[in-house]
């Protein structure tokens, strides 16, 4: 999966700037991912269709989430950062 033709360049600078990610890292993160996707279902999140997210390590063992918009013929990344404590026992909880 390569998202550099499909993440707009707003979505590429807000990853850089404010996260310090690289699409490269999100990538691994899709790549080494061990556990399901969880949906984010509070209300000013919601999307149609549902907006996705998950923890994993990038191939240098750096924590991401990783949230996005999974349609039939592409992903929509929406960010990705370092997650905190309490979104990882939820991932670990409930993926």
């Amino acid at each position: 999966m390569s998202l550099e033709d499909t993440v707009p360049q707003s979505i590429k600078a807000k990853l850089k700037v404010k996260h310090g990610v690289s699409l490269s890292e999100v990538e691994e993160c899709f790549s080494n991912r061990e556990k399901g996707f969880l949906e984010d279902t509070r209300e000013q999140h919601k999307t149609n269709p549902a907006t996705k997210w998950f923890i994993a390590e990038t191939d240098y063992a750096r924590k991401l989430k990783v949230v996005f918009i999974e349609f039939p013929d592409r992903i929509e990344l929406k960010t990705a950062y370092a997650p905190n404590e309490k979104e990882i026992e939820i991932y670990n909880k409930y993926a």
